[in-house]
């Protein structure tokens, strides 16, 4: 059996600190951040709707309550902060109480859910931009339990997107390539070649985001980023994916499942590579994930937690690290996401804790020292593969102190 456990972060906002979203703390799971019930596009607010929430939900491992504050931060299009007083972009005073928590129910771990939404009546939003919202306990107000990102946009930028396996480096093997219009008629931009940044990020992985400052050209108000190779992204593959839904039955890739008083035990069937194979079209939800129990009223506080059992038989990689990848890892390269090599079974393996639903996940591969996975070695790279990408637009107007959310667009390869 293998409990994971997270180190504790505190809280030091300077440049080059660690903003990306994830759990600091080992009794904490299942952070979930989405734009109202809406799981399936970015997590970005418009700050002119007043009936957009971002909705923050996640448990802690425990019997009791836990008495727990949050504030916001203003970030760059880089996800540093940008060390602006609070009323540079708030209505209203930078905390909140976490009061909107239940307790798991008929559960064999028990766990307290807890939901945070934004904006509400203590806390208002006034500008656009990147958001990272902090939580801690009052009585240790310096370290950080959790944080998670999202997006305010006035989206006064439009954006157009298109995607082809025909690119600048290939035809139809193994890459993807984008290319981005950005509209800025209605934007007062003194500078197009300094004043915007371009992010593009791929089915929500930050390691291999691509960052633009200048266009290829421009064309009335039309800025254009096209035939560059930053926006040229290896194919992948389609996520693999499993079903914990029921500890019944086994669901979609759970091989078996065992139970004790001390919980349920899903193993996984046993992955292999799929750099050697064919193609496969499979409709996945680009490593997203769903709480659910498949008998339950209400999943968030009815669904179990399971320990699953991952498993990938292939010969070890020497010099190189394998990591699960999803949402439900938050996207972090830790030790509890890392597979580790068996030599006795010539299986890289992992068990985490993971509360029941549906889950999409892939392999993914890094040289040692390197910060951008690789999919090559184990899932393969196909330019069929239907991946989502994500543009975000930034817009820091000369004389101003942050960057400002301007657009945000969604395109998917099978939609292209």
């Amino acid at each position: 059996m293998l409990w994971v456990m997270l180190a504790v972060a505190v809280w030091q906002p300077a440049a080059g600190e660690d903003t990306r979203q994830g759990i600091f703390y080992p009794s904490f799971r299942t952070l979930e951040v989405t734009l109202g019930s809406n799981r399936y596009v970015p997590p970005v607010i418009s700050l002119h709707d007043a009936s957009d929430r971002i909705v923050i939900a996640f448990d802690e491992l425990s019997e009791q309550r836990r008495y727990m504050r949050y504030s916001l931060t203003h970030c760059d299009a880089r996800w540093q902060p940008e060390g602006l007083v609070e009323s540079e972009f708030l209505d209203g005073f930078n905390e909140g109480v976490v009061d909107d928590y239940d307790y798991s129910q008929a559960t064999l771990t028990h766990y307290v859910h807890y939901n945070i939404k934004i904006p509400n009546e203590h806390i208002r939003i006034t500008q656009p931009g990147n958001y990272l919202l902090r939580v801690y306990d009052e009585s240790e107000p310096e370290v950080t339990l959790l944080q998670a990102r999202f997006g305010v946009a006035d989206f006064t930028a439009g954006i157009e997107m298109g995607i082809s396996s025909r690119t600048d480096i290939d035809t139809n093997r193994s890459h993807q390539q984008l290319s981005v219009t950005v509209d800025i008629d209605k934007l007062d931009v003194k500078d197009p070649f300094n004043d915007l940044t371009v992010v593009v990020g791929q089915n929500g992985r930050v390691d291999n985001e691509v960052i633009l400052s200048t266009p290829q050209r421009i064309n009335g108000s039309r800025l254009i980023y096209e035939h560059l190779r930053p926006l040229i992204f290896k194919g992948g593959n389609e996520y693999r994916r499993f079903d914990t839904a029921s500890t019944s039955y086994p669901g979609i890739g759970v091989e078996e499942i065992t139970s004790g008083n001390d919980g349920y035990d899903m193993v996984l069937a046993t992955d292999y590579p799929r750099n050697d194979i064919q193609y496969l079209y499979d409709r996945t939800q680009h490593g997203r994930f769903l709480v659910r129990e498949v008998s339950a009223g209400n999943s968030d506080t009815q669904a179990d937690y399971v320990r699953v059992h991952f498993a990938l038989e292939m010969s070890e990689l020497l010099g190189k690290s394998v990591f699960l990848d999803g949402d439900f890892t938050n996207r972090r390269l830790e030790p509890w996401t890392r597979m580790v090599y068996n030599r006795s079974t010539r299986r890289y393996e992992n068990t985490l804790l993971l509360k029941q639903g549906a889950y999409n996940y892939q392999y993914l591969v890094f040289p040692e020292g390197g910060t951008v996975g690789s999919t090559a070695e184990v899932e393969g790279d196909f330019y069929e593969t239907s991946n989502e990408y994500v543009v975000r637009v930034y817009h820091r107007p000369r004389g101003s102190r942050f960057d400002r959310l301007v657009g945000v667009s969604q395109l998917t390869m099978d939609e292209n």
